[in-house]
C-alpha cells in the first residue's frame, strides 16, 4: 500500500470515529436540529389531540426544534404506547399518555407486553372531568333515570355503552357502575373517542364515559348527545351546570378524574429528561397555552418536580391496578 493510499485509509478512519462520537450527544439531545413527535394514542379529533396540537408548537419552541404530533390509535392506546417504547431512548418521541395506556391497557390485553413501569413520566399536563354522554333519544334524562332504566332492561336487552377499549379506564368505570346499580350493561369498544361519538350520535349505542371536551359541547349543542352528568365529588369549575352522579339518589361513591402527562421511555438519559421537564414547564406556564386548554375544558396540571412525578405515577399505578382487579378485569 502507497504511502498516500495508507494516510487517505487513515484519514477516513479518524473522520469515521469522530463522526461516531459526536454523533452519540446529538441523538441524545432533546433540542438539537431535527424534529421530535409528540406520540397520541388515538385518531385525531379526540380530546388527546386536541391538547397535543395545543402544546406541540411552543413546546417546539422551547427545545428550539419541530415538535410534530403523530397519531396511532388501537389496543386501548397500547399501539402508540409501544410504537414508543420500541424506538430509541433518546426522548425524540415523547409519549402524551394516561391511565388508560400506561396502566390499564397491559392489565386487560395479553398481547400488551409493557408495564407502566416502562415509562417515565416527566410532568402532568392536564386533569379533565369525566362526563357520562347518551344518545339524545335514550329514554333517561338523569342519572338516577338511567340507573332505573339499566335496571329494567337488564333482563330483557341489557343497555349498551361504548369505551375506547377494553380495560380502558372508561370500560372500568362502566363496569364498577354495573357493579354498584346490579344492572349488567354490553360493551362495545371503540378505537377512540372520536368513532365513538359519531355512534352515539347515530344512536348505535347508549352511553359512554368519555373526558369532557369541546366535541362533546357541540354534538351536545346541536341535540345529537345528552350529557346526563360528571363524575367527582364535585361539579367541575368548567361544567358548573352539570350535576354530578352521587348527586342523585342511586350512586353513591362515584370519583374519578382522568389526568394527561408526558412520559418517556424509562431507560432515557437524565440530562435529555431534564431538559425536556425545563421545556415542559416553560411551556405550560404561557398565557396562551393555559388559554387554550381551558377551553378545552381542561384543568392545568401544577409543575412537578421530577421525584414528585415519580411518586404520582407510582400511587395512580397502584390505585388503578386495584380497580382493575375490583371489577375483574384480567388480560384477555
Amino acid at each position: 500500500m502507497t504511502s498516500s493510499i495508507r494516510r487517505r485509509h487513515l484519514l477516513l478512519a479518524a473522520s469515521s470515529v469522530a463522526g461516531a462520537v459526536l454523533a452519540g450527544p446529538v441523538i441524545a439531545q432533546v433540542g438539537s436540529a431535527g424534529t421530535s413527535s409528540i406520540m397520541v394514542p388515538y385518531p385525531a379529533g379526540g380530546a388527546s389531540d386536541a391538547i397535543a396540537r395545543i402544546v406541540n408548537t411552543p413546546l417546539g419552541k422551547e427545545l428550539g426544534q419541530t415538535v410534530l404530533v403523530e397519531n396511532l390509535g388501537g389496543v386501548s392506546g397500547a399501539l402508540g404506547a409501544q410504537k414508543v417504547l420500541s424506538a430509541p431512548a433518546n426522548g425524540q418521541f415523547i409519549f402524551q399518555g394516561s391511565p388508560n395506556e400506561l396502566i390499564l391497557a397491559p392489565l386487560a390485553n395479553a398481547a400488551v407486553k409493557f408495564a407502566s413501569e416502562d415509562f417515565q413520566l416527566i410532568q402532568l399536563i392536564c386533569y379533565a372531568p369525566i362526563v357520562l354522554v347518551a344518545r339524545q333519544d335514550l329514554p333517561a334524562n338523569t342519572i338516577d333515570e338511567l340507573v332505573t332504566l339499566a335496571r329494567q332492561s337488564a333482563k330483557t336487552k341489557p343497555l349498551t355503552y361504548g369505551s375506547v377499549g377494553v380495560g380502558s379506564m372508561y370500560h372500568l368505570l362502566a363496569e364498577h357502575m354495573g357493579q354498584l346499580i346490579q344492572a349488567d350493561m354490553s360493551h362495545v369498544p371503540y378505537k377512540g373517542g372520536p368513532p365513538l361519538l359519531q355512534d352515539l350520535a347515530g344512536s348505535n349505542v347508549d352511553f359512554t364515559f368519555l373526558p369532557h371536551f369541546a366535541a362533546i359541547d357541540g354534538l351536545v349543542a346541536s341535540g345529537r348527545v345528552k350529557i346526563l352528568g360528571q363524575v367527582g365529588t364535585n361539579r367541575a369549575a368548567t361544567l358548573p351546570k352539570i350535576p354530578t352522579l352521587i348527586e342523585g339518589k342511586l350512586i353513591k361513591d362515584f370519583n374519578f378524574s382522568i389526568w394527561t402527562g408526558y412520559m418517556v421511555k424509562k431507560s432515557t438519559p437524565a440530562d435529555v429528561v431534564q431538559r425536556l421537564q425545563k421545556a415542559i414547564h416553560n411551556t405550560l406556564l404561557q398565557p396562551k397555552v393555559i388559554e387554550s386548554l381551558t377551553a378545552q375544558s381542561q384543568i392545568m396540571a401544577k409543575p412537578m418536580t421530577l421525584e414528585e412525578s415519580a411518586r404520582f405515577y407510582a400511587t395512580e399505578t397502584a390505585s388503578y391496578r386495584s380497580l382493575a382487579k375490583a371489577v375483574g378485569i384480567a388480560p384477555q
